[in-house]
């Protein structure tokens, strides 16, 4: 039996096509990714560059070094310019009102203040008060004594118009004192600012306000060695406390 002749195969001449095709692509996203590796951004190397020739150059950077600011930049910028301008003047104003009470006590208390026996500071903290025991008490006692209802009556109209919360310091010197009352420093300073925050509940300072510390002879403002150093050391401190400073945003 004759065999049949074979068909010939049909040869498929544009198969390169795809391999070349798949090359080109692979290319194209080679050079892609380069371009995207080397692109860099002008107004982040402007900034960079002038940054660096400010520290190292002792130099201030040129205004075309500095890149423009988006709109969103320029609304936050404009909100923390705003929100420190306010903070700014809240701040001029609370050191008004405590400069106004400085004036204010100063005033009624001018004759023991010209005596040495008043004094009224600034610090961090506030502002100060201080008064000699010997103007408010009898040795030895917490009771408020004679003309220092009066005084304190002054200094409480005074206090009663504002907020600022007042911490009320009681003193003493570092020579013992063992009663059946005051067993200790500790309870005679304790007491005696007590005796000073109830009278300016009394008059009108709202009682939140108020806090009554006993230091005892933990803090001298002089030398418990000589006579006056221990008259000085024996005091009530009404610190009018300022508010937390807040600061602004940079």
């Amino acid at each position: 039996m004759a065999r049949r002749p074979k068909r010939a195969e049909h040869e498929n001449l544009d198969r390169w096509l795809i391999s070349y095709a798949d090359f080109i692509t692979l290319l194209f996203a080679f050079f892609v990714v380069m371009y995207a590796i080397s692109s860099v951004n002008e107004g982040k190397y402007r900034v960079f560059s002038a940054s660096l020739i400010s520290a190292f150059g002792n130099q201030a950077p040129r205004p075309e070094a500095i890149a423009p600011l988006s709109e969103q930049d320029m609304l936050l910028k404009s909100l923390v310019e705003r929100r420190n301008a306010r903070l700014v003047e809240r701040q001029r104003m609370q050191q008004e009102r405590m400069q106004a009470i400085a004036n204010n006590l100063k005033q009624i208390l001018a004759p023991l203040v010209k005596s040495g026996q008043v004094s009224v500071t600034q610090t961090e903290r506030g502002l100060v008060l201080e008064i000699n025991a010997s103007v408010l008490f009898d040795s030895g006692e917490a009771v408020l004594q004679g003309d220092s209802v009066k005084t304190l009556t002054k200094v409480a109209e005074v206090l009663g118009q504002g907020d600022h919360a007042i911490e009320v310091q009681g003193h003493t010197d570092d020579v013992a004192i063992n009663t059946t009352q005051f067993p200790s420093n500790w309870e005679l300073s304790s007491a005696r600012a007590s005796s000073v925050v109830r009278l300016f509940i009394e008059h009108g300072v709202a009682a939140q306000r108020l806090t009554a510390v006993g230091s005892a002879s933990n803090r001298p403002v002089a030398s418990n060695d000589t006579p006056e150093g221990r008259a000085r050391n024996r005091r009530v401190a009404v610190t009018i406390l300022a508010p937390a400073a807040e600061r602004p945003v940079q």
